[in-house]
């Protein structure tokens, strides 16, 4: 559905950088198993969802959350979907997509899509756990499936779908002082949403900024209330 407002051209009306990072010790492997064993019993995710733009039936839908394991640093897998899409298009995401009625859950739709999508295999996959769904403005329901990811997997992107596959450090995106704050009034109704720009570099080792917002930014900042808590 395309945009009726450009959010990489909107000023920034706020940057969390009064909240804390989480430590670097929460962030390594055993320590992301054992805080989706055992989570925070006051824990609530910050964000539930979006204004809606559109009244269209509501979809259920998954994503996968990946963290890829290098040495001691995860990183967040993340994709820019192609131009053409009807929904979300050009935008920044996770892999996944819509429950089909063949997915026993919420981790089936995550794994199916990741497959299908990026060619991600399920036996470089150990799933965590999930976190509450976040519904988009577009009116999905959407689960997301954390997981880590063991190097070694090959990735094949489905060109229809995925323009670009990279990576981000999770130290990045677990620091508020990274978290920027959006407004933008559409349809009478004012929107707030979250970006976390990063500046890498892209398939062809050139830097290049990547605009991470809206259900994206939403989920990684539900993830980072999480880890924090």
């Amino acid at each position: 559905m395309p945009l009726s407002f450009d959010p990489l051209n909107l000023p920034v009306i706020g940057v969390d950088e009064h909240l804390p990072a989480v430590p670097a010790m929460k962030l390594g492997v055993p320590a992301l198993r054992q805080r989706f064993k055992r989570l925070p019993p006051q824990w609530v995710p910050e964000i539930m969802g979006e204004p809606r733009f559109t009244q269209r039936t509501l979809s259920h839908a998954a994503v996968l959350v990946p963290l890829v394991v290098r040495g001691d640093t995860p990183f967040v897998l993340l994709t820019q979907r192609t131009d053409h899409l009807t929904d979300h298009p050009g935008q920044i995401s996770f892999p996944g997509g819509r429950v089909d009625p063949g997915d026993a859950d919420a981790v089936a739709t995550a794994l199916r899509e990741a497959q299908e999508e990026i060619g991600l295999s399920p036996n470089h996959i150990e799933v965590l756990g999930t976190m509450p769904t976040y519904t988009t403005g577009t009116g999905f329901v959407v689960t997301p499936v954390v997981a880590l990811v063991r190097p070694g997997f090959e990735l094949r992107a489905d060109p229809f779908e995925v323009a670009e596959i990279f990576e981000v450090p999770l130290s990045f995106l677990m620091t508020p002082a990274h978290h920027h704050r959006h407004e933008v009034e559409v349809g009478g109704i004012r929107r707030q949403f979250l970006s976390m720009p990063y500046h890498g570099v892209d398939e062809r080792g050139q830097p290049r900024r990547y605009f991470i917002w809206g259900a994206t930014a939403g989920m990684l900042r539900n993830l980072y209330r999480l880890l924090a808590a």
